[in-house]
């Protein structure tokens, strides 16, 4: 392997009868006086004599044809391969033509691919381009995962990839873009497992239940138990919000998640709330007052003057009175617009549980799952994600002033979907303290791992805060070039996004300092949403008519006739409902599908097991 062509400080050519370089292939320039620069292939070509000799695109222009020849390569009958590769460092004198190329040993390129030991970090996948180091890769990051390329699981062969999560104090929080089918949701489950073998604690908002970590792929490690270091929470069965501990600014945050809010409904509820409120003493607030504002002032005194009222009916009338001489201003259609959103909030569970569970799970160093509707997850982030941080926040900084407080453990924020928590544009309830954390959470230990598949739809702020980026296959022009500008991409990396494997990232972190390709390490667990959506389909076909020949077989030999007869004990027999004609065309549907025998004789036409 030889330099040709005009070198320049950032790039060089490289070209090779034999070799058959590869992307993100890393070589060794041996050009003693810049102490061998080492690069990484950022673009290949193959030049062979089937190729026009006019052709003077890409990487074979003249200067490159023009030194092969010099050096002794036969343009007209050789295959000659040729790379683009970028040097990590910029080079300080132009690099000799016709230098030789080799490939490193992992000691001399270690600085350029490790920043932390496999204890410390996440391994997360085996770095590209890398097994051809593979003989002195030191035993320690040997063996550390499998992979999956093909549909085939194999041994690591290449270098692993860990994430220094220790240095996000410096450089926090963690986007993970790419569309449907790239990969992303399966390199965040690999991330989440990283974090329960470290026992960070972590809050996961998992709108599309998929985050259970209890089923097993042959990467699962023994020594590694899931089952003990995660929590999974459902909204409104396990969790909710203690509508006691909110204050007024809460709850207009929660009811505006319900449904946008009205000046004059912020004024309702600004007005009505009271300290210490619970969720049934503001609820029959609100009901009294409407229904007071509904017979009036005039007609609730005229049932009070009038008598002939039981004692029960006196209270209820004289609360009317005394809540419309306290807040008869208030509009009725606003009264019941707020109304309306605490209903829906309530019938979803909100208000019948707290997060105590929550809390403890995160002392305890657990993964915590939530799950629900997205919009649900949106209200109820807002609460759960506020609590907590002011929680961390204040031992921190009552720490600071050297005072006494309850310890609260740093975690981290997790949420797939992220553009739906913190949008761009338009405002949303979990949106002010997820920018806040961005901003300020690494001063308190808080930190954001944020996936979606639209990071042009991602709040800039946030986006210009993820020091680290994980980038899948992204095929929309407007979110490539939302990536470019937040990232170093190349132009040819850019190039490739549309193109790469499912489980192929670009990786792009402050903390490495440069783009690295990565392949995604085959995960410990699986997710529940695995089976083909057909082959599911096929399966329950199956059962429904093993199912159906079970409660058909007492009646078999069965004449057509006697259908009518039996409709009864069919129906209870196969837990049905149907009439004849449904029962006479699945027993057609089964003749056709060779599973039942339709035999025509002199008296009847008879169905009998094929």
């Amino acid at each position: 392997m030889q330099i040709v062509g005009i070198t320049t400080q950032h790039e060089v050519h490289v070209a090779s009868k034999t070799h058959k370089f590869r992307m993100n292939e890393m070589l060794v320039i041996e050009d003693s006086l810049l102490h061998e620069p080492k690069g990484e292939v950022v673009e290949t070509f193959s030049y062979n004599r089937y190729i026009p000799m006019g052709m003077e695109k890409g990487l074979v222009d003249r200067d490159v044809l023009e030194t092969l020849e010099a050096i002794g390569y036969d343009i007209g009958q050789d295959d000659i391969h040729l790379a683009k590769v970028r040097l990590f460092e910029e080079a300080q004198i132009p690099i000799q033509t016709g230098a030789s190329v080799r490939h490193p040993a992992f000691e001399e390129i270690k600085h350029l691919l490790l920043t932390t030991s496999s204890t410390q970090g996440m391994v997360l996948g085996e770095i590209k381009s890398t097994d051809f180091i593979a003989e002195t890769i030191p035993a320690e990051l040997s063996d550390l995962m499998l992979m999956q390329e093909q549909g085939e699981t194999r041994a690591q062969n290449g270098v692993p990839f860990i994430f220094d999560i220790r240095a996000m104090q410096q450089y926090p929080h963690i986007g993970v873009f790419g569309g449907s089918g790239s990969g992303k949701s399966f390199g965040l489950r690999v991330m989440l497992e990283e974090l329960m073998k470290l026992k960070i604690p972590a809050l996961v908002f998992d709108p599309h239940f998929e985050m259970n970590f209890s089923g097993k792929t042959e990467a699962a490690q023994e020594t590694i138990d899931y089952k003990q270091r995660y929590e999974v929470f459902q909204i409104g069965r396990d969790v909710g919000v203690d509508f006691s501990a909110l204050n007024t600014r809460d709850v207009e945050r929660l009811l505006g998640a319900a449904g946008s809010l009205t000046e004059s409904m912020v004024n309702v509820i600004q007005t009505l709330h009271k300290k210490k409120d619970s969720y049934q003493s503001f609820s029959d607030r609100i009901a009294n007052l409407i229904q007071a504002l509904d017979l009036g002032k005039q007609k609730v005194d005229g049932m009070l003057h009038d008598g002939g009222m039981t004692r029960e009916e006196i209270a209820r009338f004289d609360t009317f009175r005394k809540l419309l001489d306290q807040f008869g201003s208030l509009p009725p259609s606003s009264v019941k617009g707020i109304q309306w959103r605490a209903n829906r909030l309530n019938q979803a569970g909100l208000f019948q549980q707290n997060i105590r569970a929550i809390e403890q799970s995160i002392h305890n160093g657990k993964l915590v799952v939530v799950q629900g509707a997205v919009w649900l997850l949106q209200v109820f982030s807002s609460y759960v994600i506020g609590t907590l941080y002011a929680k961390r926040r204040s031992y921190k900084d009552a720490k600071l002033q050297q005072q006494q407080s309850e310890f609260f453990p740093p975690f981290v924020v997790v949420t797939d979907e992220a553009h739906n928590f913190a949008p761009k544009g338009y405002d949303a309830p979990a949106k002010s303290v997820l920018k806040e954390i961005a901003q300020e959470g690494r001063k308190y230990g808080t930190f954001l791992i944020f996936a979606t598949q639209r990071p042009t739809l991602l709040d800039e702020t946030i986006t210009a805060q993820l020091n680290s980026k994980f980038v899948f296959r992204t095929v929309r022009g407007t979110d490539i070039q939302t990536i470019k500008e937040e990232t170093d991409l190349t132009a040819e990396e850019g190039k490739r996004l549309p193109y790469l494997r499912s489980g192929d990232v670009f990786i792009s972190s402050a903390i490495i300092g440069r783009t690295m390709a990565v392949r995604i390490r085959l995960a410990h667990s699986t997710s529940p949403h695995t089976m083909n959506p057909f082959d599911e389909l096929d399966q329950m076909n199956v059962a429904g008519d093993e199912e159906l020949l079970a409660a058909l077989n007492p009646f078999l030999p069965m004449a057509e006739m006697h259908v009518m007869q039996k409709l009864d004990a069919l129906n209870q027999k196969a837990a049905k409902s149907w009439d004849v004609s449904e029962w006479k065309t699945e027993l057609e549907r089964l003749c056709a599908d060779g599973k039942l025998k339709k035999e025509k004789t002199p008296f009847a036409t008879l169905y009998d097991l094929a």
